[in-house]
């Protein structure tokens, strides 16, 4: 198997060969001591149209969602070992997994989210073939931020694979890849953006069609808008870091039993996040202000634990501060909240929020997916 190098703006062409390494046995103890790989994937905002990329509301309607990934990222590095053993560590949760090295680790403990990707990659791509490997990871989010962290890490943890084992696989193949590790292989409940996001990076407009057809569109921005948004944004941990899964389960309940609640709000959504797609590409920060407050509107009604009490005062607080607009980010119920305020209140919204004891902190967006190199050379 060739370990490889990509060449700027290539994935798969171009490639530098940089190390032979083969099934564990052939490979010297000074190459597995030397050789990994590291990858990174970015956590990302969403600004409008979350929800409507869940099924079945997407299959039956379409979807389309308007995000940006920022400066936040899930971290993979993975190494060779030499004793037939798989190691998974995720320092930000200080969790390790060392387990025997087989074809498929089971799922139902431990770090569920590597175990599972593991699995993947040896079932569809290693032929039988299994290395033994120490797998590290770390995110700048706790899980059910709102950010889409835990999707993040997965993408990450596959581009990693990807580039180790040379594996033949584009972006929109690994966001494929690493949704259908976290919805059907593990069955955890979400939608599809959060994949596609850390695996394209930038600002993109997404369709979500059915028959799991997907179309990222990347935003073409003005630069001088894109720095007006950052200079307006900010977002905001709010201290209680929510499961997505229960909200997410009643907002599938209600467009599988046609409530009319429930869709109407997600094809309100879905008109929101085209509505805010012609506001950015236009660098219109109060339309984009004007969108936020209306979505957050709609995405309450699509699930009762949307919001709470203390998501609110938090909320009502950032506006009596010198915000113009505000909402989750994310399924709601705790996690990251976003703000839009004229940059010359930006100071005062954070220092309200941060004297709160919530933890406040400005926006950089990034252009750039999920990427690898290689390390120890």
């Amino acid at each position: 198997m060739i370990l490889t190098l990509e060449t700027p703006g290539h994935r798969r062409d171009k490639k530098i060969a940089l190390a032979a390494i083969s099934t564990p046995s052939l490979r010297s103890e000074r190459t597995s001591a030397r050789i990994g790989v590291r990858s990174r994937a970015p956590l990302r905002l969403g600004l409008a149209g979350g929800g409507t990329d869940l099924s079945p509301y997407c299959d039956e309607h379409g979807g389309a969602v308007l995000n940006a990934t920022i400066g936040r990222y899930a971290y993979a590095h993975l190494t060779f070992r030499d004793d037939h053993r798989v190691v998974f560590r995720a320092h930000d949760v200080n969790k390790e997994d060392i387990l025997p090295l087989a074809s498929e680790l089971p799922t139902h403990e431990g770090l569920i989210l590597h175990r599972a990707v593991f699995n993947r990659i040896a079932r569809d791509y290693m032929k039988g073939r299994l290395a033994a490997i120490t797998v590290t990871t770390t995110v700048e989010a706790p899980a059910g931020s709102g950010l889409g962290s835990s999707s993040a890490l997965v993408v990450a943890l596959v581009e990693a694979y990807r580039q180790a084992f040379d594996l033949p696989l584009g972006r929109y193949d690994v966001a494929r890849l690493a949704f259908e590790i976290e919805r059907i292989d593990l069955g955890l409940a979400g939608g599809r953006q959060d994949q596609y996001a850390a695996s394209f990076g930038g600002i993109n407009f997404m369709e979500f069609l059915p028959n799991d057809k997907v179309i990222v569109n990347p935003l073409r921005v003005e630069r001088a808008y894109i720095n007006e948004l950052e200079a307006s944004l900010v977002t905001c941990f709010t201290g209680r870091s929510r499961e997505s899964d229960t909200i997410i389960r009643e907002q599938v309940k209600g467009i599988a039993s046609a409530s009319d609640k429930t869709v109407d709000a997600m094809h309100e959504l879905k008109a929101d996040a085209i509505e805010m797609k012609q506001a950015l590409l236009y660098g219109n920060i109060a339309g984009i202000a004007e969108v936020l407050n209306r979505s957050w509107q709609s995405k309450k009604r699509t699930a009762a634990a949307v919001s709470n009490e203390h998501i609110e005062a938090v909320w009502s607080l950032g506006m009596a501060n010198g915000a113009i607009a505000g909402k989750v980010s994310g399924a709601g119920g705790g996690g990251f909240l976003m703000f839009i305020c004229d940059p010359e209140q930006r100071y005062r919204l954070i220092s309200a929020l941060n004297a709160s004891g919530a933890e406040a902190t400005t926006v950089q967006f990034t252009s750039e997916g999920a990427e690898a190199w290689a390390t120890g050379l």
